[in-house]
């Protein structure tokens, strides 16, 4: 039976080996996760994460198990391991329970619609696509969602970035490119949380390990797209007096506001525990929206004033359930939504199948026989992140889905890393270099079929300008190469 899990990571954790088990005998669940997930995402599009692909990590789980009981596997055996693996998961679902909370509050007080605010104002014609770039930076860092960025402001800037004359999709990749920082960065992102729950580290301090690559590659997007905009002829002038007034009709926009994020990013500075910084983090934004917002938090329970009970209901609809603040802009309705705690359940249902199928591979001896031909085949450190990378890309392209692309590599590769000595950071972190930032540029991918639609500019036009989401796995293994910022595991010297 495996030891106890660390809750930063597997520290020493046996992977059950079975010598019954082949090589091909262990990729037959793989085979069949990857086809299905195909299939099914050709069905169900973007509503494939709704709940079928969660299902159908079940079945490749229950594929994986036939394997077992062919190879004299029990089905106790498989059943602990499954229970270890969720169990090693409790800190990053209680946190993102906590992220949907923060997430609430945080709308209702308006620090999010601030954020926004006082963002779009830096819009500059001669610097339109860096602008461009920040902005979508700022709204999806705190948003934590690159759809809901794109599908709102991303609308806008396209629609100033056209009126100005310069190219839809020059437009659009800065767009993405911002939005992707932010979707990364952001602690309030589905994928931010589920990085490190595969690769069995915490939140954030992956978030600090990510800005080694992450930092450089934005810079050096950003001044890609400050050179490209001081070369460039532009008409007209970016308006965006429409959508200001629009937030400043709907909320009490004022810089006091940014008070509560200070003090959450303080906390984590000081690595204060993440569950206590979100916790915080979240009942300020309760109590700023008392203060700053008493109209708007009396209006969510249906209520023409506020009072003690209705204050009350206020917060905690906006802590636990869907949220909405409605304005006169059509366009803002879609981005001052929040879903509370109960919109998280959805990344939480998919890291407990993921846990499930990955528990069932580990108990049969799959992800040792896998682990053990995946280190014969990557010599070095650099090939062992070559090897990650190179899956994350194949899943998105394959499975379609980002989601996926981190599940799938993430709980294949982990053992491989503890195995070389390195921190789950290193993979966590390559994670997201390579598989949420890149789903994006594949055309029948989720994402990439999903920003098309909504910004109108096709895959192949914004492709080139998306710096940022193809320049990432790039940087990531430049690193690697170069052993930059290659965390050890402290207890390397010692196996």
């Amino acid at each position: 039976m495996p030891q106890k899990k660390s809750g930063k990571f597997r520290e020493n954790e046996n992977i059950v080996e079975n010598i019954e088990l082949n090589i091909w005998e262990a990729l037959i669940p793989v085979i069949a996760l990857v086809g299905m997930l195909a299939y099914n995402v050709l069905v169900f599009k973007d509503d494939a994460i709704e709940g079928s692909n969660q299902f159908i990590l079940l079945l490749g789980g229950a594929v994986a198990a036939v394997v077992g009981f062919f190879n004299k596997v029990s089905y106790k055996q498989m059943l602990a391991e499954v229970a270890e693996n969720v169990k090693s998961t409790t800190g990053a679902l209680l946190i993102l329970l906590m992220v949907g909370a923060l997430a609430g509050t945080w709308l209702i007080s308006g620090i999010i619609p601030a954020m926004i605010y006082y963002g779009l104002q830096i819009l500059n014609p001669t610097i339109f696509l860096g602008a461009c770039v920040v902005i979508s930076a700022i709204i999806s860092i705190a948003t934590g969602s690159s759809w809901t960025t794109a599908a709102t402001v991303g609308i806008a800037l396209v629609g100033i970035g056209d009126a100005l004359g310069i190219s839809l999709g020059m437009t659009a990749g800065a767009v993405l490119s911002g939005a992707y920082f932010g979707d990364k960065m952001s602690p309030l992102s589905d994928t931010t949380n589920l990085a490190p729950a595969m690769a069995g580290g915490e939140l954030f301090g992956h978030i600090r390990y990510m800005t080694y690559t992450t930092i450089p590659t934005i810079t050096v997007t950003l001044i890609v797209f400050i050179i490209i905009g001081f070369n460039l002829e532009t008409v007209g002038i970016a308006d965006t007096s429409t959508i200001l007034n629009s937030i400043d009709s709907a909320f009490n926009i004022n810089p006091w506001l940014f008070f509560v994020p200070l003090v959450v990013i303080g906390m984590i500075i000081r690595k204060t525990p993440p569950l206590v910084a979100l916790l915080i983090g979240t009942l300020l934004g309760g109590v700023f929206a008392l203060i700053f917002q008493p109209d708007v938090v009396a209006n969510i329970t249906g209520a023409k004033e506020l009072n003690f009970e209705t204050g009350y209901k206020g917060i905690l609809n906006a802590i636990t359930v869907k949220t909405s603040v409605p304005t006169d802009n059509p366009a803002l309705n879609d981005l001052f939504q929040a879903k509370g705690m109960a919109g998280m359940l959805k990344t939480i249902w998919l890291i407990v199948c993921a846990m499930v199928f990955g528990g069932i591979m580990d108990g049969i001896g799959a992800l040792s026989r896998i682990t053990k031909s995946l280190l014969g085949l990557a010599k070095s450190t650099f090939g062992l992140f070559a090897s990650t990378v190179g899956s994350c890309l194949a899943l998105n392209v394959t499975a379609s889905d980002q989601y996926l692309a981190i599940v799938v590599p993430g709980k294949m590769f982990a053992k491989a890393y503890e195995d070389r000595g390195l921190a789950p950071e290193n993979l966590s972190r390559t994670l997201e270099d390579s598989g949420t930032v890149t789903s994006v540029l594949i055309p029948w991918n989720t994402c990439g079929a999903y920003h098309s639609g909504v910004l109108g500019v096709s895959v192949a036009e914004y492709f080139f300008y998306a710096i940022f989401n193809w320049l990432s796995p790039i940087t990531t293994l430049f690193f690697a190469a170069m052993g930059i910022k290659i965390k050890q595991l402290a207890t390397a010297s010692s196996k």
